[in-house]
């Protein structure tokens, strides 16, 4: 039996390929290990899914200056040998990494012991984890085709992201049941990512009120950010995070407000939902969300709305346009060539591994 490592995390966009790809895994016969932080969002999504688990320290490289700078290169550098120790005694036959700064340790470990390595790169351009890995990869997956020029011809390939299989086998009904909604308003479904958002938190949650006179509300709000005083609203739902109902969420949703993280905007794409795009700003990130959704808005997948435009009125008249042209955002999806990319990236796996 073949064995995988499969690496990535602190935000659920790192994990969530990887859970892609393990049914497939499975029936082809690998036996599959995970290597995270010890206690990222990745641990208890992975362990949920039975799969043994590996916890490394890890720690961020910034490119801004702050006080942890001085301690996580240890802990990076910590991580390392601790992957090392990891790589001697599971051996591997490849390792395929989701990016974050946990996965550098385990790219350069197997590295050291000439284990091969594929890395998916999500994103428009590559984030500075992957920056730091790809030299040490024999493969490089990318999600859109603009990536490619940013990558090493001799190791880029372009094959989309892999999307949950369940997603694709959500029920409306269900949903509905789940959140105790009706079938005659129309439903929206805001994602703010794994750790929430704020500014889309606060203004969701600041025009309840007119929302709720025409659209029912599915919040998922991030950890820590549930508003108690708002339990038992009729027509709106918050969650900290959902996983086992999500497909249902989705199948219910008639509209998705969702940050533009490239594993979640390609699930949208997917399953053809119109939504609107709240790109993380310059700011608050390098910049990526935004090439993303404005590649989707230039495809005509999406509307988008920057984080400085986004107001109650901004926001609200961006819901009505699209579930007015709901159909126009629907063709638009359905003429996209970005598949699932199970299938290739299996392939690929069995075509790299030692």
């Amino acid at each position: 039996m073949k064995r995988i490592v499969l690496t990535g995390g602190g935000t659920a966009g790192h994990v969530t390929p990887c859970i892609a790809l393990l049914p497939r895994l499975k029936e082809v016969g690998y036996d599959i290990q995970y290597i995270g932080s010890y206690k990222g969002i990745e641990r208890t999504l992975i362990e949920e899914y039975n799969i043994p688990y590996h916890g490394i320290s890890s720690g961020k490289l910034r490119r801004y200056l702050d006080i942890k700078n001085f301690s996580d290169p240890f802990r990076v550098i910590k991580g390392y040998y601790e992957a090392r120790g990891l790589m001697k005694k599971l051996k591997p036959d490849i390792v395929f990494s989701k990016g974050g700064f946990v996965s550098v340790p385990v790219v350069l470990a197997a590295k050291k012991y000439k284990i091969p390595v594929i890395i998916h790169e999500s994103d428009m351009t590559p984030g500075l984890a992957n920056k730091i890995a790809i030299p040490a990869a024999q493969k490089v997956c990318a999600n859109f085709p603009e990536t490619l020029s940013y990558l090493p011809k001799d190791k880029a390939l372009l094959t989309g992201t892999p999307i949950r299989k369940e997603l694709f086998t959500g029920n409306k009904i269900r949903g509905l049941d789940f959140c105790n909604f009706t079938a005659n308003k129309p439903v929206i479904l805001v994602i703010g990512g794994s750790t929430g958002s704020r500014a889309i938190n606060e203004v969701i949650r600041g025009m309840l009120p007119t929302l709720l006179r025409d659209y029912q509300i599915i919040h998922l709000c991030g950890k820590n950010n549930l508003d108690k005083k708002l339990k038992g609203l009729s027509g709106y739902v918050q969650f900290e995070y959902i996983n086992d109902e999500l497909k249902d969420l989705f199948a219910a949703a008639d509209l998705v407000i969702s940050r533009a993280g490239a594993n979640a905007i390609c699930e949208l794409l997917a399953l053809r939902k119109p939504n609107i795009l709240i790109p993380l700003p310059q700011g608050s990130s390098r910049g990526d969300q935004i090439l993303n959704a404005d590649s989707f808005e230039h495809q005509g997948f999406s509307y988008v709305i920057s984080e400085n435009d986004l107001t109650v009125s901004s926001l609200l008249g961006g819901i009505q346009t699209v579930l007015k042209s709901k159909d126009k955002y629907i063709d638009a999806m359905n003429k996209s060539k970005l598949n699932n990319s199970v299938e290739t990236i299996i392939q690929l796996i069995k075509d790299t591994q030692r």
